[in-house]
């Protein structure tokens, strides 16, 4: 699934006549790149969400012949669903038997995406090493300064979230969240590390098993994802995969914008 429903307000003035996906870089939308990229790595369904300009998207990739994929399209005209909410209206157009790659599409990286989706699910047991769990879903994580990190055990699992600037932290486990007090006394990063957890930023790419979908049947039509990965961390795995060769730029921006060109002519992606 590629997430294109954004309004794209960063990008103003440009998304005032035009959705955030087909803003151009390397002289192509970044639609382009992001399902050309899909296409090569041998994905051959696609499900795309809209609501910006939703029209310029369906007529642009009807104009390409869908780049000969099978590509849907999820109707969000009437709201902006967010990510989580996004993904749960789009799961009857979904392959059940099989986990959803989902990528922001203002993302341009270095990605394997067939390295990544076929990346290991086992969840390691802490104390006797053995694979014990398998994840239902994994997030592509890297380490570069943000205001915002996700928060790991040592075994990649994810256990909450942090906000560096607010030192606020969402958790479902209280040992986590009790940890806030003490990181209002002391550098925030630090002290997590010192209890053995692990700080990543999040990519806007992962995969998400179908079978998570009935957890969403309580969720209102509009929520985030990591909303919904942080509720339910201690239910079902949640892994984090860490990839130090990662390059990501976030084009949602302006100034991102010009940097795009070069990063495009530097990796190719």
């Amino acid at each position: 699934m590629i997430f294109a429903a954004g309004l794209g307000t960063r990008l103003k003035p440009l998304t005032d006549r035009m959705p955030k996906a087909l803003v151009r870089v390397g002289g192509e939308p970044l639609l382009k790149h992001v399902v050309l990229k899909l296409r090569n790595a041998g994905f051959d369904r696609v499900v795309v969400n809209v609501h910006h300009f939703a029209d310029q998207i369906v007529q642009y990739l009807q104009e390409n012949d869908n780049f000969g994929m099978d590509i849907r399209i999820s109707n969000e005209r009437s709201m902006l669903l967010e990510t989580g909410g996004g993904l749960k209206k789009a799961a009857p157009l979904f392959d059940s038997s099989s986990p959803i790659f989902i990528h922001n599409v203002d993302i341009l990286s270095n990605l394997d995406f067939n390295a990544f989706y076929g990346a290991d699910r086992a969840v390691v047991c802490p104390s006797c090493g053995v694979p014990h769990e398998m994840a239902e879903a994994t997030l592509l994580v890297s380490w570069r300064k943000t205001k915002r990190y996700l928060i790991f055990n040592g075994q990649m699992r994810l256990v909450g979230w942090v906000n560096a600037e607010t030192r606020q932290i969402k958790s479902c486990y209280g040992e986590i969240r009790c940890l806030e007090a003490e990181i209002r006394q002391g550098e925030v990063l630090e002290t997590l590390r010192r209890h053995g957890l692990r700080l990543y930023a999040f990519s806007g790419i992962h995969t998400f098993s179908p079978s998570l979908f009935k957890l969403m049947d309580a969720y209102p039509d509009r929520f985030p994802i990591i909303d919904f990965y942080l509720d339910n961390a201690a239910k079902v795995a949640i892994k984090g995969i860490a990839d130090d060769n990662l390059r990501l730029l976030d084009v949602g921006k302006q100034d991102t914008l010009d940097q795009a060109e070069s990063f495009l002519s530097q990796y190719g992606c």
